[in-house]
């Protein structure tokens, strides 16, 4: 073996990578293409992992949190569930900062460790004696904290990628996230076989229950994603057209060539992570009301609603999935930014839609709810009826709520038009994604990524924090007619913003004449 890789170092490994400008070879062995290949796809595993240790738990938080502390409401859950995004949106431009000069193992073990121990967290926040939701709250916190990784696994795999090679790994890194926002919920169910009594484990004090295995499963798979970093991860950087560039992560010399030097577009910068934002901050507010809509619009109970919308949510990440993949070949015919563009228009499509029409009103609901429709003020409120279940569904009380007043002017939105919004924002969406975070990585160029990363992942982050926010209390106040025409001028405006810069959005090497686009 030694023999082959010794051979293997002499002879460069020629082909599609080629600058079309310059008379570079392409220096690569095959050793150190395997190599560099088996640590992005552990990083694959990594994100994968990250999402499940998030979804895992996210059906079960409200029932377990009234099981541990009586005195916590809905506005406490809302901060609950926020407390995920804050967590990341502070540590991801640390930890991007922290992978721009040492090692990327540091960081990425650091993180899952504080993931680790913040799901262990988890599991004993029953045995305090009291203020048993602040603990939840620490730990959704830090398992959030740690998720700031994602910035570091992005800059990672940005780095260690060629501008051909780019798309493609961006592509299957969302994939893989979106992978795991579907097994997650599954392993939920499964665990829920185990009942809310459980098994308990006195000497430790540790019950095993439906709300404790996911997380204690979250913890071990953490433990065996360090275990494989450790193992296999290795670092790698090349420059855009695939020749390994010398940086200070690096663990040890080897022929690379210095980074091309350049100053990078900051306004094309700064426009990306306003776009990112825009991006998901309109769809943190289709998830977050979509079981609202669902249940005013269609009277469906609460359980009709989480069990419908669960599949929905279900097949619009398998979609997801699906165009992640035919992106990876489209973007190599018409490229990122005509991606992103089309994706944006699919998108506001799929809003306008929504948008109610004709003069058929929704069912309307005129007995007292008690706080089981709609919430009126706060974001929990709206989190709380994916959890809150009726125990007698024949008295439960269905249709549109006469507290909100436009339920009795506004037509309902019928299921075909619901069904074909969804399926163009599970297009539209998914591609902007993708395509943000390629350009955006292309315009950086081959320098340290991390801190640029860790940005755009915490303008992520505070979007998820914002969208729920505002559709919470627009939809409540006005309804879905101005909720949704709303969120069609942002979408315009974000389409507006793109086409201004669009010329711009080109990759750091192109730019700078080191690559042919």
């Amino acid at each position: 073996m030694e023999g082959l890789g010794t051979q293997s170092e002499q002879e460069p490994l020629l082909g599609d990578r080629t600058p079309g400008s310059r008379e570079w070879d392409i220096i690569e062995t095959e050793e150190h293409y395997k190599s560099r290949w088996r640590s992005i796809r552990i990083l694959y595993l990594t994100m994968f992992l990250s999402s499940v240790g998030f979804s895992i738990v996210i059906m079960s938080i409200w029932p377990y949190l009234q099981k541990i502390d009586q005195t916590a409401d809905a506005s406490f859950l809302g901060w609950v569930m926020a407390s995920f995004s804050l967590g990341q949106m502070v540590a991801s431009p640390l930890f991007g900062l922290w992978s721009n000069y040492r090692p990327r193992k540091e960081p990425l073990i650091v993180s899952i460790f504080i993931s680790v121990v913040a799901n262990c967290l988890y599991a004993y926040v029953h045995v305090p004696a009291s203020h048993n939701k602040y603990y939840m709250l620490a730990a959704r916190g830090l398992v959030g904290f740690g998720s700031g990784n994602v910035a570091v696994i992005r800059s990672y795999v940005a780095g260690a990628t060629s501008l051909q090679e780019r798309t493609s790994s961006m592509a299957n890194i969302t994939a893989c996230q979106a992978l795991g926002f579907i097994v997650g919920p599954v392993f939920q169910t499964c665990f829920a076989l185990i009942g809310e009594k459980g098994v308990t484990w006195e000497t430790i004090r540790l019950q095993i229950n439906m709300y404790t295995a996911p997380v204690l499963l979250g913890a071990f798979l953490g433990v065996l994603n360090i275990i494989l970093i450790l193992v296999i991860l290795r670092e790698h950087r090349v420059d855009d057209s695939g020749r390994q560039c010398k940086n200070i992560n690096f663990e040890a010399g080897t022929d690379e060539v210095q980074v091309p030097q350049g100053n990078i577009d900051r306004v094309a910068i700064v426009t990306t992570n306003v776009l990112f934002f825009m991006v998901l901050f309109i769809f943190a507010l289709f998830e977050t009301i979509l079981t609202p809509l669902t249940m005013d619009m269609y009277a469906w109970t609460q359980e009709q609603a989480v069990l419908y919308d669960g599949i929905i949510l279900a097949a619009l990440a398998v979609e997801a999935i699906v165009v992640f993949m035919g992106i990876k070949l489209l973007s190599k015919k018409i490229g990122e930014r005509a991606i992103l563009l089309g994706g944006l228009i699919i998108v506001w499509a799929g809003f306008f839609i929504l948008l109610p029409w004709g003069n058929q009103l929704p069912k309307i609901q005129w007995e007292d709810l008690h706080n089981n429709s709609i919430p009126n003020t706060t974001f929990g409120e709206i989190i709380i009826t994916l959890w809150k279940f009726p125990r007698d569904h024949s008295e439960e009380p269905t249709g549109c709520p006469i507290e909100q007043a436009w339920c009795l002017y506004t037509p309902m939105i019928h299921l075909a038009q619901f069904f074909t919004s969804a399926v163009l924002i599970g297009i539209g969406y998914p591609s902007c994604n993708v395509m943000s975070y390629t350009l955006y990585s292309k315009l950086l160029g081959p320098q340290p990524q991390g801190v640029y990363m860790g940005w755009l992942t915490a303008s992520g982050s505070a979007a998820r924090i914002l969208g729920p926010v505002y559709i919470s209390q627009v939809y409540t106040a006005w309804g879905p007619r101005w909720a949704f025409s709303l969120v069609c001028g942002i979408v315009v405006l974000t389409i507006t913003l793109l086409g201004a810069v669009y010329r711009r959005l080109i990759a750091f090497s192109v730019r700078h004449g080191n690559i042919q686009e």
